[in-house]
């Protein structure tokens, strides 16, 4: 089945392009179109999308406020912010709000299709500008302090929470999880649920940075043991 996508711009012709470059894509379908925030809310109720696509700035209701709204009204829909401003506030106000991506209207349209895919595949997407950007807040001053605060975090997890932790350090999907870790999907889920609540963290995206601060992702191997007994693969 097609990857159903709700559309949210106030400017027309954004939509317009937007809706031509996803037309191009197998697999994709733009199902609703909005023009503002409360409109796109109404219309995820109607139409429960897999992924809407929210501008940051729009008249009545702004998108960041619409993301937050929107995954506590219909949570199986994956937000993804499209704009064209790039500041550090936006950024950090489209994480908080629970988005499972960050697009810039200047990339490439490719990186449109490619969040699409990632989102409705329980993954996070951001832009290669944007990524570096958030990668360089990460490797900043303080990067001691903030490694050592995110491995007491991950500590506190379980084994096999904390090697569910570091494959979303590697931006796999749920999916991708599943079959490295020999679990089901929906057990997958249920770990991620539980790892954002225990780590106080609103998305993968911030799991993620945590996973990486804490050197999950370097690991050579996972620690926990698969229910038969046999030692899980290395990532």
């Amino acid at each position: 089945m097609a990857i159903r996508v709700l559309l949210a711009d106030d400017e027309t012709m954004v939509r317009a392009g937007v809706r031509a470059i996803l037309s191009t894509a197998d697999g994709i379908e733009v199902v609703a179109e909005a023009s503002d925030g409360r409109e796109a809310l109404e219309r995820a109720r109607l139409h429960r999308p897999d992924v809407a696509l929210l501008d940051i700035r729009m008249p009545v209701l702004d998108g960041l406020s619409a993301a937050a709204e929107l995954r506590r009204a219909v949570p199986d829909t994956a937000v993804v912010m499209l704009t064209t401003f790039s500041e550090d506030a936006y950024i950090a106000g489209a994480l908080d709000s629970g988005a499972s991506g960050f697009l810039l209207k200047s990339g490439d349209p490719y990186e449109l299709m490619a969040a699409v895919r990632a989102a409705h595949g329980g993954a996070s997407y951001l832009s290669p500008d944007i990524a570096h950007r958030v990668i360089q807040q990460v490797s900043g001053g303080g990067r001691m302090t903030r490694r050592a605060e995110a491995r007491e975090r991950a500590a506190a997890l379980a084994p096999r929470e904390r090697d569910v932790l570091a494959l979303l350090g590697e931006g796999c999907t749920n999916a991708e999880i599943a079959a490295r870790l020999h679990l089901g999907e929906g057990t997958v889920k249920v770990y991620v649920s539980t790892i954002l609540a225990r780590l106080g963290v609103s998305n993968r995206v911030r799991a993620a940075l945590l996973a990486h601060e804490a050197d999950l992702t370097d690991r050579t191997g996972l620690t926990s043991e698969h229910p038969d007994g046999g030692a899980a693969a290395a990532p």
